[in-house]
């Protein structure tokens, strides 16, 4: 099968990277995918990097007719099976290219993140038009989108994001290698989040909670991994700041961003997602794939990954007494922490396995192609 993947955003976050690890997948099981992605974006440069076969189109945005023209010629030169895209916002390029070369191939749209503006207005409707399905990723945004999209429910399907668990497997990773970066000792519980800091994240919380719990444990060290992007630089120094102002010192480590994921969970003892809303949340699956407790918010997409007093335990949205609350149950419980790791880990297997996804993907797509 001949499949066109399609993602001409110019950032980088879950929704690109979700799209190269499919394309990937999709790959290695045998398909033929041709990815088409902004020239010189960081979402090409990955793709790139990862060997993926990258087609570039200097279009992001909505009215781009000559790009439409080449992509239309595209369409039929490499005579395509089906179109998949990642952003919705693609389709102000894809729909009509689709019409212009006169084909009926389908186009799947997978919506990552949910809108707050209600799209029916006549324009949309004619790009809608010509989307066979939407995939959601949770059924928060499912429901989001019948909500703002002009689609019917018949078209809308779920499709969870999934997690490699070739990479993410705590047996794979050294525990200590980032202990020991940090002057961590093993007597000491590692509780980490891993975010970009960014408003709605929840680091206000996670800095109240571990200030309310150092008071009563001393055996406590707390890890952020995450940096704030070129335009939210303010937001990251008022974090550094208040956690300065909670005289929280060598017990809160900034470690920034890194791309050690898989070491960085292995070395937690307890994984916080305090985030205020997720579309998904694929740090979280991420965290219980490597086996590690959690603390996650009661709220959106977790609702779909987390399972209450099984894989972890869920708070308030912004509560941070609710977060250091829940925390403590697992500080206080290293027989807890193990037997909800475990649970985790098979949790995952069962439900967000790449391999899995890919080939249910897989298998939609042969159901609705010719």
């Amino acid at each position: 099968m001949k499949v066109l993947y399609s993602c001409l955003s110019k950032s980088w976050g879950g929704l690109e990277m979700g799209a190269v690890q499919d394309a990937e997948q999709l790959i290695k099981k045998g398909l033929s995918v041709d990815f088409l992605c902004y020239p010189g974006s960081k979402i090409n440069i990955e793709a790139n990097g990862r060997k993926l076969k990258c087609i570039t189109l200097k279009a992001s945005g909505y009215f781009h007719p000559f790009q439409i023209i080449k992509l239309s010629r595209l369409i039929k030169k490499n005579r395509y099976e089906l179109i998949h895209t990642h952003l919705s916002r693609d389709l102000w390029i894809l729909s009509p290219s689709l019409k212009l070369a006169y084909s009926k191939i389908p186009l799947i749209l997978t919506k990552q993140m949910g809108s707050f503006v209600v799209k029916k207005d006549f324009l949309h409707r004619q790009l809608y038009k010509r989307v066979n399905f939407v995939l959601a990723i949770s059924r928060e945004i499912e429901k989001n989108v019948l909500e703002t999209c002009p689609v019917t429910a018949d078209k809308v399907l779920l499709h969870h994001n999934s997690v490699d668990l070739k990479r993410f497997d705590r047996s794979l990773s050294d525990r200590k290698k980032i202990r020991n970066e940090f002057g961590i000792t093993e007597s000491e519980i590692l509780i980490g989040m891993l975010a970009r800091l960014s408003y709605g994240k929840g680091h206000e919380e996670f800095l109240y909670a571990a200030k309310k719990l150092l008071k009563l444990h001393s055996n406590l060290r707390f890890l952020i991994v995450g940096e704030a992007s070129p335009d939210e630089k303010e937001y990251g120094e008022k974090i550094k700041t208040l956690s300065e102002s909670y005289d929280l010192k060598d017990k809160m480590i900034f470690a920034g961003f890194r791309n050690d994921t898989p070491d960085v969970l292995a070395a937690l003892d307890i994984f916080a997602f305090p985030s205020h809303g997720e579309a998904f949340g694929n740090a979280l699956v991420e965290a219980m794939a490597m086996g590690k407790p959690s603390v996650a918010t009661r709220f959106a997409g977790v609702l779909d990954i987390a399972v209450e007093g099984v894989t972890g335990y869920l708070f308030n949205r912004k509560d941070g007494d609710d977060l250091a609350n829940k925390l403590k149950l697992l500080i206080d419980s290293p027989e807890i922490r193990k037997e909800l790791g475990k649970a985790a880990r098979e949790h995952v297997v069962e439900n967000f396995d790449v391999e899995k996804q890919t080939e249910k993907l897989i298998s939609f797509y042969q159901r609705i192609t010719p």
